[in-house]
């Protein structure tokens, strides 16, 4: 299994053992991906997973203010695509690999709230 896909493997089982129900992996809208979508209360929930070996760079390092960017817009395009009218939510799960096969997991509920735009 590809170790960014085992990542999210673990990261997927990890959500539905703390009550969220998934709705998709690796969701595709158009050109972007979403990690996981799903379901905690009445919150849809847009999860990123980054996952890392012991000794390189932390995952959350990974998470940088275009990456932000592209998972809000794509959260935007499955809220219209699908005609969700729940609560947003942005989590980051960041997962560390030790050279044993053991990893740490990360959980950081409501991470960051979408960038606002001012247009003129």
């Amino acid at each position: 299994m590809d170790f960014g896909k085992q990542g999210e493997t673990i990261a997927r089982n990890y959500l539905i053992a703390k009550g969220y129900a998934i709705r998709q992996q690796n969701a595709r809208i158009g050109h972007l991906e979403i990690d996981i979508v799903a379901m905690h209360g009445n919150r849809i929930v847009f999860v990123e997973v980054k996952t890392r070996h012991t000794g390189s760079t932390h995952p959350l390092d990974a998470v940088t203010p275009r990456k932000i960017q592209r998972l809000c817009k794509a959260a935007d395009a499955y809220i219209k695509a699908y005609n969700i009218p729940h609560e947003v939510q942005f989590d980051i799960i960041a997962i560390i690999f030790s050279p044993d096969g053991n990893y740490t997991l990360e959980h950081i509920p409501d991470a960051f709230f979408p960038p606002l735009h001012t247009y003129r």
